[in-house]
């Protein structure tokens, strides 16, 4: 089976991981069907560990391979990452400021503090962990766009453990849009679906991220960069803080930590 997906080729590779992540997204979504709440400790440990997965990908499967990238074309290491790093922090920074959406651990209030309705609501909620996706669709994408590079084989390896991470993650962010819209008194279907659809554009934005370094590889150092910036503005502005904001501030922090651990390990081991 594994011979059989390192013999595809990178974009059909992509396509099949961020399938995975999709599916990891709808799996924490179909949690709504066993109960209407859940516990908040256990939520919070699970942003955390989320955020922790995010962070260390964002370095081992993303700025390190860019840094060594960039060195091994003749180019000055560091400009490629910090260039792409940056931009892709002000990428979402500018969507979260155009584009209205609502975090799910946001109070029952618009931007304008007005009361949505759930309708509105949901669409909010499913709209701000689009967003969140986005980045993380692309990080899978380029990773497997990488391997068309001719390099090394590391490259498939650390793609594959970026997946994994990724798809881990993914688990708590379906959740963490279907149960609050649960709670709301949304059906358990539409909770699911709202919860699952949040996770769609990352085959999408893989998919676009593996073609266009696969076309243009000289951008792949920037696109390597760009994906890592994008996750850590995720992890600063929306997972360490709605990991927190109920006072699980030490439960939040270890689980961070052991996240970045495992994702960690997973990238080395794998690499």
């Amino acid at each position: 089976m594994m011979d059989y997906f390192l013999s595809l080729h990178p974009v059909v590779q992509a396509t099949i991981a961020t399938l995975f992540t999709w599916g990891m997204t709808a799996l924490g979504a179909a949690l709504v069907f066993t109960t209407k709440n859940f516990n908040q400790r256990l939520m919070d440990a699970m942003l955390g560990f989320a955020g922790g997965v995010m962070i260390a990908a964002s370095f081992w499967s993303l700025l390190s391979p860019a840094l060594d990238m960039a060195e091994a074309s003749g180019t000055i290491a560091w400009i490629p990452a910090a260039v792409g790093f940056m931009l892709g922090g002000l990428f979402l920074w500018s969507i979260d400021k155009v584009l209205p959406h609502l975090h799910p651990t946001s109070p029952m209030k618009d931007a304008e503090g007005i009361h949505p309705t759930r309708k509105k609501r949901s669409t909010l909620l499913v709209l701000a962990i689009t967003l969140h996706n986005i980045p993380e669709g692309l990080a899978v994408g380029v990773a497997f766009g990488a391997i068309a590079a001719d390099l090394s084989t590391s490259t498939i390896t650390g793609a594959i453990a970026l997946a994994i991470g990724i798809g881990i993650q993914n688990f708590p962010e379906g959740l963490a849009v279907s149960m609050p819209l649960r709670r709301e008194g949304m059906s358990r279907r539409k909770s699911f679906m709202y919860g699952q659809f949040s996770g769609m554009v990352e085959p999408i934005a893989g998919i676009i991220g593996a073609v266009a370094v696969t076309f243009i590889q000289p951008l792949l150092p920037y696109a390597l960069s760009f994906a890592a910036g994008a996750m850590i503005f995720v992890v600063a502005e929306e997972v360490i803080p709605g990991s927190q904001e109920e006072g699980n501030k030490d439960l939040a922090s270890m689980s961070l930590m052991i996240g970045f651990t495992i994702m960690m390990i997973l990238d080395v081991a794998l690499g």
